[in-house]
């Protein structure tokens, strides 16, 4: 990119450059949109909006780890419901991930609860 007169003039490869740059910064928040089912913030300023925004993306961090490190084959909507569902369960998360099915011993000190 140089300039002529107080007019940028840029070269294909820089535009090309721009496009691709902006094509993959569309396609990233394409993928995130859906995932992140914002409907409202707690807060309306841009800071609280940029911290909510950097709480989900490292919220669906943890979930993509979450699901690579797991042996059962999780679809990642249904490892969020069901991590959702079992969010206050006393279970270990690395047997619950990788067998969420399979019958677990309920602990002596929770029987009493039954």
């Amino acid at each position: 990119m140089w300039t002529l007169s107080g007019y940028l003039i840029w070269t294909a490869d820089t535009i090309d450059e721009l496009y691709k740059a902006r094509w993959d910064i569309e396609v990233f928040f394409k993928h995130l949109k859906p995932l992140f089912r914002v409907k409202s913030f707690v807060g309306t300023s841009a800071n609280a909006v940029r911290i909510q925004m950097w709480c989900a993306m490292i919220a669906m961090l943890l979930l993509r780890y979450l699901k690579s490190k797991a042996q059962y084959p999780w679809h990642l909507s249904n490892l969020i419901t069901s991590l959702r569902l079992n969010l206050y369960a006393k279970i270990s998360l690395e047997n619950w991930i990788n067998k969420p099915f399979e019958e677990r011993e309920i602990p002596p000190a929770q029987m009493a609860l039954f």
